[in-house]
């Protein structure tokens, strides 16, 4: 057997869980997750913010200057 018929055999072995049971599971898988802290949330914000704002400079940068070069080079065959 194949890898894709062996996955698909896997799957359909496994039996369907009801909706109530799946919301059971989805609670359960929930609690696990370790949340951050107000400060954390402030912080990686912040952090966002901050590495959003240098790489829309950097970018705008390498905008002007390959729109200059652009322009400079028509020029010529003109």
């Amino acid at each position: 057997m194949n890898g894709v018929s062996e996955a698909k055999a896997e799957v359909a072995k496994k039996p369907r869980v009801s909706p109530a049971e799946f919301v059971r599971q989805v609670q359960t898988e929930t609690r696990k997750i370790a949340w951050p802290t107000l400060p954390d949330t402030v912080r990686m914000t912040i952090m966002v913010l901050i590495m959003t704002t240098l790489l829309s400079v950097f970018f705008l940068g390498i905008d002007q200057i390959l729109g200059r070069t652009v322009k400079f080079l028509l020029s010529l065959a003109a």
